[in-house]
């Protein structure tokens, strides 16, 4: 069992940028790939981007191409997602998600542990 929190949400005029973490509960990224979601009001949980088991390999939404990217530090026990040039249909809560599957996984059904959220609210 994986236990993820996300933390580092908060509200952003557009333009500006955010870095969301997400920590494994005693347990190391090295042998989980990772993925980002979000959810609006009113939408569907969206795939935002994804981080291979190996650390290597990364897949984006086109929405977000450019300017979010994915990164895990040292001891791989957290994942960041960095937020640059934020615009207000980015706001929505953020899920962090990991999988034990080697590929780099894209689809909701393909996570099995979830974290709790954390909004991002751009306002224009």
């Amino acid at each position: 069992q994986v236990q993820l929190v996300e933390s580092g949400g908060g509200l952003v005029q557009a333009g500006g940028s955010l870095r969301l973490s997400c920590a494994a509960s005693g347990r190391s990224f090295s042998n989980y790939a990772v993925g980002w979601f979000r959810q609006a009001p009113g939408k569907e949980r969206e795939f935002v981007i994804a981080l291979s088991r190996t650390g290597i390999s990364e897949s984006a939404a086109d929405s977000v191409k450019g300017r979010f990217t994915i990164s895990r530090d040292n001891t791989e026990t957290t994942v960041y997602l960095h937020m640059n040039s934020l615009k207000p249909e980015d706001t929505a809560v953020y899920y962090c998600a990991a999988t034990g599957r080697f590929t780099i996984a894209t689809k909701r059904y393909e996570y099995d542990y979830w974290g709790q959220g954390t909004q991002v609210t751009v306002s224009s």
